[in-house]
């Protein structure tokens, strides 16, 4: 798996604080299984990562996997915890999508 493209700041002045967008892409929804659903929950997401951004900062969100079909975790997020190898994101807003595919993904993961 490679390493989540390098987050960008969004310099939108509508918003009041910038964002940083973490984008990456899986093959198979094991292979994003085996990187982030021990570290994933209702509530956010452990992304490893060798330059974490820092406490605070605001993200956008955006993973894809291919279950049946090409399928979009997205939404946005604020970085909350930050360790070596990678950063706690919470999730602060999901689509409904994507809530329905944490629910699948965290459900397959303690069946």
């Amino acid at each position: 798996m490679s390493e989540p493209t390098k987050p960008t700041t969004d310099e939108d002045e509508s918003r009041q604080h910038s964002r940083a967008t973490i984008n990456q892409e899986f093959e198979t929804i094991d292979e994003f299984i085996a990187e982030y659903v021990t570290n994933i929950s209702h509530g956010g997401v452990f992304i490893r990562s060798k330059n974490p951004l820092p406490v605070g900062t605001r993200v956008t969100l955006k993973f894809s996997v291919i279950l049946d079909d090409f399928e979009t975790i997205e939404g946005e997020g604020e970085v909350v915890r930050v360790e070596n190898g990678g950063m706690g994101v919470a999730f602060t807003r999901l689509t409904a999508e994507s809530k329905a595919l944490i629910d699948s993904i965290v459900a397959k993961r303690e069946s």
